[in-house]
């Protein structure tokens, strides 16, 4: 199969650990790859995982130029990030620049979107101190995703656990919406989800169709990936 068999994926923050483990998965799966960058400095690097590189600051981006670069492609993959730091920029990437992508690909009449979210953030803002330094990240995904469901697009939000850089098992337990398995929150060491799990994921979802319009909250498990997930 070619690369462009089943179209373009537009991959936001291209540069990120998942999304430079993920691009080759999708060109595998048949797509063709684009990963939005900030710097030009990191075309290598997407280039070497078989993506093209598409420099764009999504911080920064309006709407018409995200509506522009995601014009005619088959799906947007959400995996940038502020990366911590303060407050307010956490704001503004995570759900701001989020919120405006989305609406840019209802706008472009891009159906397909997953969003890298992680496993607990539908209730993390809620039952979080808001002086916790995490609680600003935890709100900003809380409503990105939320956003995201009001949106009329097929969406699908990924849920990983604390993240690792453990090479791929291709094996998962799913998680309840909190994050939990059978109302239990898992221990330490059970709450890890490999990189490489979220790209074989994230892979799967989109050549599969698989969970459209669902929370998907997962950590390494026992259960093949096209088995837990449908």
């Amino acid at each position: 199969m070619s690369t462009a068999d089943k179209g373009r994926v537009i991959v936001l923050g291209g540069h990120g650990k998942i999304a430079l483990l993920a691009a080759p998965k999708l060109k595998d799966a048949g797509y063709a790859v684009e990963s939005v960058i900030r710097s030009a400095d990191q075309r290598g690097d997407i280039e070497a995982a078989g993506a093209s590189p598409v420099v764009l600051d999504l911080e920064n981006a309006d709407a018409e130029a995200l509506t522009q670069a995601f014009s005619g492609a088959q799906a947007v993959v959400f995996s940038a990030g502020a990366g911590g730091g303060s407050p307010e920029r956490t704001r503004s990437v995570d759900f701001e620049a989020a919120a405006r992508t989305m609406d840019a690909a209802e706008a472009a009449g891009v159906k397909r979107f997953v969003m890298v979210s992680y496993a607990g953030a539908g209730v993390d803002a809620d039952r979080l101190d808001p002086e916790d330094s995490f609680h600003p990240y935890a709100q900003a995904k809380h409503d990105a995703d939320a956003h995201l469901r009001q949106t009329g697009l097929d969406f699908t939000i990924l849920g990983p656990g604390r993240l690792t850089l453990e090479p791929a098992s291709g094996k998962i337990t799913i998680a309840d919406f909190e994050g939990t398995i059978a109302g239990q929150a898992p221990a330490g060491d059970e709450a890890v989800t490999s990189r490489e799990n979220v790209a074989e994921v994230l892979a799967h979802v989109l050549s599969d169709g698989a969970a459209i319009g669902r929370t998907v909250n997962f950590y390494d498990g026992d259960t093949p990936i096209a088995e837990a997930i449908n």
